[in-house]
């Protein structure tokens, strides 16, 4: 205490320390319970899926394509500047990758048998999607990413969740007129998310101070009741929507939606000791979509990876062992070799696929709870709250990696041996 009073740089520093971790508190969750929460920010909206930002020529641009692509032009970076004036005795980037290098290049050959150069066939893919996913991992928990994105409209959410519906209709319906495939689309998407919440903007700003309790239900946003949609169902079922109550009903609707704006207050809790009444009328409502989202938190990224490491192990199978050779563990002869040999071999064939499945869950709920766990920590405590916690994601990056290029070669190595050298192995144990 004496040395920290003696010193004026410390003292200011133990002081801005103090003064942020008191801000973080108040200004987040636990500060709002007491009437405070300024800094609480809306939290993005969850998706599994990765979220569209952009169309280009009619390709749909995902924010967690565009992270993908980042992590690999970093990775490009990193290899040009490693590479870009070698020395014979290696230093910074060059080393870095050396380093790996000469890491997997023994760990591969130590599993594939233990011989100099035994594992050379595995080393490009496994070091590669090593690297690839270490990177992906890294860069999606930068700042900013899944928290800074576009306002996507009540309108625009609509359309989007419209057209699923209206394929479901069409094809339950396949007389219906495209006016009538419309109106029971919007029937079935309002009674099924009617209840759905939205964040209040001020205009293209996230308002500071109301987190997750500046959100919104549909139903306060567009004005219908059960009534008002069954009676857009049954004009919908006899080709009745061109005038009359239906087709008022549908104006008003369509009008709502076109205008997203919040209609009415409502109660959060109603029916609780917490109930608390919120009026945003007049407020445009929506949803914020990132900009940029972690690859490897996309279902699709690391199924894609997990499909290019089952699929090149089975090329190193059958280049290994051949069609017979490499079929043979899969179709089984039933009387030569027995059913249960045949039952055997169609529960390896059946393994493939499994592996294939738990590639990419693997990857994916590991960095997608990471994600989440990001957020909600955000939530918590602003300013102060991730940054431990981006410590630990930086680690389970580097551990998900390695994970998932080490049972790659591990499947490989299982794919080239032989039924033999299974026997043998089964015999040595």
């Amino acid at each position: 205490m004496g040395k920290l009073l003696s010193s004026p740089k410390l003292l200011v520093i133990a002081i801005a320390a103090i003064a942020v971790f008191l801000v973080s508190v108040a200004g987040g969750a636990l500060g709002a319970s007491f009437g405070l929460g300024f800094l609480g920010g809306p939290i993005p909206f969850i998706s599994v899926p990765g979220e569209q930002v952009a169309s280009i020529s009619g390709y749909p641009l995902l924010n967690s394509t565009i992270m993908f692509w980042v992590g690999g032009l970093a990775l490009l970076f990193v290899a040009w500047r490693a590479g870009r004036k070698p020395k014979e005795v290696p230093s910074g980037w060059q080393n870095l990758l050396e380093v790996i290098y000469e890491f997997f290049s023994n760990t591969v050959d130590g599993v594939a048998g233990g011989t100099p150069k035994a594992g050379r066939r595995f080393l490009l893919l496994v070091s590669t999607i090593f690297l690839v996913v270490m990177i992906i991992n890294w860069v999606g928990i930068l700042p900013g990413v899944g928290s800074v994105g576009k306002i996507e409209t009540i309108e625009q959410w609509v359309h989007h969740h419209a057209e699923e519906l209206e394929a479901e209709v069409h094809e339950a319906h396949p007389g219906y007129s495209d006016e009538q495939v419309e109106a029971l689309a919007l029937v079935h998407l309002l009674e099924e998310h009617g209840d759905d919440t939205f964040v209040v903007f001020d205009g293209a700003i996230v308002p500071l101070g109301r987190g997750e309790q500046a959100r919104v239900p549909l139903n306060k946003i567009v004005s219908f009741t059960k009534d008002d949609l069954h009676t857009i169902e049954e004009a919908a079922e006899h080709d009745a929507l061109a005038d009359g109550e239906a087709h008022e009903i549908l104006e008003a609707i369509h009008h709502d939606v076109e205008e997203g704006v919040v209609k009415s207050s409502f109660i959060y809790n109603e029916g609780e000791d917490d109930a608390k009444t919120y009026d945003f009328t007049g407020q445009t409502a929506g949803l914020l979509i990132p900009y940029l989202r972690g690859a490897s938190t996309d279902i699709n990224t690391t199924l894609a990876i997990a499909i290019v490491a089952m699929f090149t192990i089975q090329i190193w199978g059958f280049r290994a062992l051949g069609v017979r050779g490499y079929g043979g563990k899969f179709v089984v002869n039933p009387f030569t070799k027995g059913p249960i040999a045949t039952f055997i071999g169609l529960l390896e064939g059946f393994g493939e696929i499994t592996r294939t499945i738990s590639f990419t869950f693997r990857l994916f709920g590991n960095m997608f709870a990471g994600e989440i766990l990001l957020i909600a920590m955000a939530f918590l405590l602003p300013l102060i709250g991730i940054i431990p916690f981006m410590g630990l994601e930086l680690f389970v990056g580097v551990i998900q990696a390695y994970i998932f290029a080490m049972l790659t070669l591990v499947f490989g190595v299982m794919a080239v041996a032989s039924h033999g050298d299974h026997d043998s192995h089964s015999e040595d144990h």
